[in-house]
């Protein structure tokens, strides 16, 4: 059975993140670990799968708005009226964890799979959601 890279196993771990934890409050204020339940499948009949507790990264961060400075307004032809300063709650490390994947019978197989280890509010990018 052909293994999915680490990128697409994070990008499914997002994915499950959001379709089963984001309906949640957060429990304290800021930006912190949170665990759920991952079920990670080898193929998509399912043949093998097997469940993990992962960590993502939720909460806040503080982000503000504000007047331009004079030089910013002059150089943007005055069309650049406010700056804002946004960050947001993000992965700062991941660890590799194993999830056993029980494929019928007895049979078993290994996957490595990606999870948060610490969050910090960051800069706001695109590329990162």
């Amino acid at each position: 059975i052909p293994m999915a890279s680490p990128q697409t196993l994070l990008l499914c771990l997002l994915v499950l993140a959001v379709t089963e934890g984001w309906g949640r409050q957060a429990p304290v204020p800021g930006c912190h670990l949170h665990p759920f339940n991952v079920t990670v499948r080898s193929d998509r009949q399912g043949t093998c799968q097997g469940s993990h507790v992962a960590q993502a990264c939720v909460g806040h961060c503080e982000s503000s708005a504000f007047p331009s400075r004079y030089s910013v307004l002059v150089a943007s032809g005055y069309r650049h009226n406010v700056t804002s300063v946004s960050q947001c709650c993000t992965i700062s490390g991941l660890r590799k964890v194993t999830v056993q994947l029980q494929c019928g019978g007895d049979r078993r197989e290994e996957l490595e799979i990606f999870t948060a280890r610490t969050c910090q509010c960051d800069m706001c990018r695109l590329s990162r959601y």
